[in-house]
């Protein structure tokens, strides 16, 4: 398959709503997919939108065993979500640093729901409604927030929390820059 260039913030793309996808089980749409994880395992990503690629559609993946961005997270099942919606289970959130590919070589602090309900269906049109907590539910909303143009940077409360990593971070490795 093939790794895409990630777009980066600035691009314009970047700020479009995404379109909901009609057609399942399709060449063109298991294609997608497959480059998707390709461009997402290429830059050690925990997830990864649709229209950080330029294809402005409602799907996103996540997922991973391990991930040396994040070497305290623990695992989230690789899961492909087309049109999802997102229901906040309670109003607690968290703060918690994130990072982006479209966003490279910086992190910043970003309240996030703790417990939420996502919801959509998969490549072949199952639903898919899962009920979680944690990091898996700042992984998703972060992707989500991709659909609706809207980028991370966008939900930082306090910018003494935003910064380069290598500044941030000095002990991480400077190949984890995003």
């Amino acid at each position: 398959m093939t790794v895409h260039q990630i777009l980066k913030m600035g691009d314009p793309r970047l700020l479009r709503v995404a379109e909901p996808i009609r057609d399942f089980n399709t060449p063109a749409l298991d294609a997608l997919i497959a480059d998707m994880f390709d461009t997402m395992y290429h830059a050690n990503g925990a997830g990864l939108a649709a229209p950080q690629i330029g294809v402005n559609l409602q799907l996103v993946i996540f997922g991973f065993k391990q991930n040396q961005r994040y070497p305290d997270a623990p695992a989230v099942p690789e899961t492909v979500l087309i049109n999802p919606v997102l229901t906040p289970l309670s109003n607690e959130t968290e703060e918690a640093f994130e990072g982006c590919l479209s966003v490279p070589g910086l992190r910043g602090s970003v309240p996030r729901f703790v417990r939420l309900r996502y919801e959509g269906v998969d490549q072949h049109g199952n639903k898919i409604s899962r009920d979680v907590e944690g990091f898996h539910a700042r992984v998703v909303q972060h992707e989500v927030d991709h659909l609706l143009g809207i980028l991370y940077p966008m939900r930082i409360t306090d910018f003494s929390k935003f910064g380069y990593t290598e500044v941030m971070f000095p002990d991480m490795d400077p190949n984890d820059d995003d």
